[in-house]
């Protein structure tokens, strides 16, 4: 699918990646067959794969840690060169396969009807190959990111989301991993900014999953506590 729109012009793709040189060959060309006008930047978060040097022959611009710092970080620093070039909005999917590229120009479509800060991935209306323990814990955290920032966000833990750039502008950032995904959300709201749901599907493969339930959680609910002083 192939959106000619002119909001692909202004719009990046964020990919954060660690470790994903394996996938993102598939990645990049997915993004590219479905947003040809939409500039793709990579965040290559401390790899040690040749994860850089995969992006760039995948025809990315890609920025470069030197070591891990983790995927908040990373969403920083990719929509920091996305102001750079000038773009009015950032598309942001994870690296390793587990969001369609080809579902980019739904969200663009949502973004001109609806004029929303932040749209956000929803994958919770077709649940049905996502591991009980992910639907609970989405569950959990999205109930309370919905009380935080006073709006119904069902899948607040999805990193596939549209973002525009203005939200980057205005907010600073406490955390750095990905506790950094719900701390943009509450901070988004906090200065008035409105947040869409885009249905989503689920994609579930053989990659490992960098989160850890355990620490995230923590990080979660030390985030959620830190944001009633905000």
């Amino acid at each position: 699918m192939v959106n000619m729109s002119p909001t692909a012009s202004k719009t990046a793709i964020v990919i954060p990646a660690y470790n994903a040189a394996a996938h993102l060959p598939a990645v990049l060309a997915g993004v590219h067959g479905a947003v040809p006008n939409s500039p793709v930047i990579v965040v290559d978060d401390g790899s040690t794969d040749g994860t850089g040097d995969v992006a760039r022959s995948g025809g990315a611009v890609v920025v470069t840690h030197g070591v891990n710092r983790g995927k908040g970080a990373a969403l920083v620093s990719g929509a920091t060169k996305a102001i750079d070039m000038d773009m009015d909005y950032v598309v942001t999917l994870d690296a390793d396969g587990q969001h369609d590229p080809a579902e980019i120009p739904k969200f663009m479509d949502a973004a001109a009807r609806t004029g929303a800060d932040v749209l956000i991935g929803n994958r919770m209306e077709n649940r049905r190959d996502m591991p009980f323990i992910r639907v609970f814990a989405n569950r959990v955290t999205s109930a309370f990111v919905s009380l935080r920032t006073g709006q119904k966000i069902p899948d607040s833990q999805n990193g596939y989301r549209m973002l525009k750039t203005d939200v980057f502008r205005h907010i600073s950032l406490e955390t750095q991993r990905y506790d950094a995904e719900s701390e943009i959300l509450i901070k988004a709201a906090g200065r008035g900014g409105r947040i869409y749901s885009v249905p989503v599907q689920t994609i579930y493969g053989e990659e490992v999953s960098s989160v850890h339930p355990f620490v995230d959680t923590l990080r979660f609910f030390r985030l959620v506590f830190r944001s009633l002083f905000w």
